[in-house]
C-alpha cells in the first residue's frame, strides 16, 4: 500500500514550502518561554516577565486573523514581508529594552510588535488547501502539519530556554526572529504553491468570526488550548510537589507523542463519516480523556493518562481544519483557519494562567480540574457545531 504522506510530497514544491514553515513556525513557541526566561534573568521578576509574555500571546492571537484576512485579499507575497519585518523589529525592539534595562513600557512595545507575525502555520495549509482541494490527500496534508505544530511546540521550548541560559538572556528570542525571517523569506520564494487571490464580489466581505460555525469552532479550540496549558502548568506543579521536577520534560512528551501518533495514523485513514460527526467523536473522546488526570496519584499514572489525553488532541483538531474548509468562503480561508490556530494559542495561555492560579492556592492536584472543565466546553461546543450540520446537510 502506498504510504500516503510521500505521496504527499510527490506534489511539486510541498517539500521546499513545508520545510519552510518549519522554519517560520518554530518562533512561535519559542517566543513565550523565551521572553519569560529572559526577563526572570534580567529583571529577577516572573510577573513582569509573565505580564510581558502574555502582551505577545494576546497580540498575536488578536491581530494574526486580521494578517491572515489581509493576505487572503491581497496575497501571501505582498502582506508576510511588512508583517515579519514589524515583528522582527518588536522582536529587536524587547531585546535591547532587556539588555539596557529599559523602562517597563518598552518591554510591552516590542512584545506587541513582536506579536503581530503573521500565522505561519496557516500559511502552510492554505497552499495545501490548494493544491489538493476536493481531494482526500488533504486531511492527510493537515495531519502532517498538525503534528509538525507539535514538533515546534516539543522542540521550540527547550531550544529558547537553553539559549537563553547558555548563551545570552535575550538569544532566545532572537533566534525566534531569525527563524522566523528565514522561514517567512523562503516560503515567499515558492511562487509557484502560493494560493491565488480569489477575486471578490464585495471588498467590504464580513470577518469569517461573524460566522456561528466559526465562532463555534474557535471555541472548541480556546477549549483545547485550556487543556493543554493546563497539563503543562499542572504536570510541572505535580512532579515539584512528588520531588522529581525532572521527569515534567518526559510526561510533557508524553502528551504530544500521544498527539503525533494519533495525528499521523488519522491522517493515513479513508474515512467516509462526515466531518461534523468525526467532530463530536473527537470532542466527546477529548472530554473523557480528561478524567483520570483527576485522580493521578503518581508520575507513571501521569505520564499514561497524559499519553493517553493526547491520544484525542491531534485527530480533533485536524477534523476542525477541514470543517473550515466548508464553512468560510474559498477566499477566506487563511483568515479562518487562523481564527482556529489563534483561538488555540489564546487558550493556551488562558489555561497556564488560570492552572497557575489554583495550583497556588490550592495544590497541582486540584488544577486538573480545569482540564476536565474544558474537556466538557470540547464535547458541547462539537455536539453544537454537529447539530448544525445535521441541520443543514448541504454544507457536508
Amino acid at each position: 500500500m502506498n504510504n500516503p504522506y510521500a505521496e504527499l510530497f510527490k506534489t511539486p514544491g510541498a517539500a521546499a514550502f513545508v520545510c519552510a514553515g518549519l522554519l517560520g513556525r518554530t518562533a512561535l513557541p519559542m517566543t513565550g518561554i523565551g521572553i519569560i526566561t529572559m526577563l526572570s534573568q534580567r529583571h529577577g521578576s516572573y510577573t513582569l516577565a509573565g505580564g510581558v509574555a502574555a502582551a505577545f500571546v494576546m497580540t498575536y492571537a488578536l491581530l494574526s486573523p486580521q494578517t491572515s484576512r489581509l493576505v487572503d485579499r491581497y496575497g501571501q507575497s505582498r502582506v508576510l514581508p511588512l508583517a515579519t519585518v514589524i515583528s522582527v523589529i518588536g522582536f529587536g525592539l524587547l531585546a535591547c529594552a532587556s539588555l539596557w534595562q529599559a523602562a517597563h513600557w518598552t518591554l510591552f512595545a516590542g512584545a506587541v510588535m513582536a506579536g503581530g507575525m503573521p500565522s505561519v502555520s496557516a500559511m502552510v495549509r492554505a497552499r495545501w488547501a490548494t493544491l489538493c482541494s476536493g481531494q482526500a490527500r488533504l486531511q492527510t496534508a493537515y495531519s502532517l502539519e498538525t503534528v509538525l505544530d507539535e514538533v515546534t511546540f516539543i522542540a521550540g521550548p527547550p531550544l529558547a530556554v537553553g539559549l537563553s541560559i547558555m548563551v545570552f538572556a535575550e538569544a532566545g528570542i532572537m533566534a525566534a526572529a531569525a527563524l522566523q525571517a528565514v522561514g517567512v523569506a523562503a516560503l515567499l520564494r515558492q511562487r509557484q504553491t502560493e494560493p491565488p487571490v480569489v477575486a471578490r464580489g464585495d471588498s467590504r466581505q464580513a470577518a469569517v468570526i461573524g460566522l456561528m460555525d466559526m465562532r463555534l469552532l474557535t471555541l472548541l479550540l480556546v477549549a483545547m488550548g485550556l487543556i493543554v496549558g493546563t497539563v503543562d502548568i499542572a504536570s510541572v506543579a505535580f512532579a515539584e510537589h512528588l520531588g522529581r521536577p525532572a521527569l515534567a520534560s518526559l510526561v510533557l512528551a508524553s502528551y504530544a507523542a500521544g498527539s503525533c501518533l494519533a495525528g499521523l495514523v488519522y491522517g493515513a485513514l479513508v474515512l467516509s463519516v462526515p466531518l461534523s460527526r468525526l467532530l463530536l467523536w473527537g470532542g466527546a473522546a477529548t472530554a473523557v480523556a480528561t478524567v483520570p488526570l483527576v485522580f493521578v496519584g503518581n508520575m507513571s499514572g501521569l505520564a499514561v493518562a497524559v499519553f493517553v489525553a493526547g491520544l484525542s488532541f491531534a485527530p480533533t483538531m485536524i477534523v476542525a481544519m477541514s470543517l473550515v474548509e466548508k464553512i468560510v468562503p474559498e477566499q477566506q480561508l487563511t483568515e479562518g483557519l487562523t481564527w482556529l490556530l489563534s483561538g488555540l494559542n489564546a487558550g493556551v495561555a488562558l489555561g497556564a494562567a488560570v492552572s497557575g492560579r489554583i495550583v497556588d492556592a490550592y495544590g497541582a492536584e486540584s488544577a486538573f480540574g480545569t482540564s476536565l472543565c474544558a474537556g466538557l466546553a470540547v464535547v458541547l461546543c462539537a455536539a453544537w457545531v454537529h447539530a448544525r450540520f445535521a441541520l443543514s446537510p448541504q454544507k457536508c
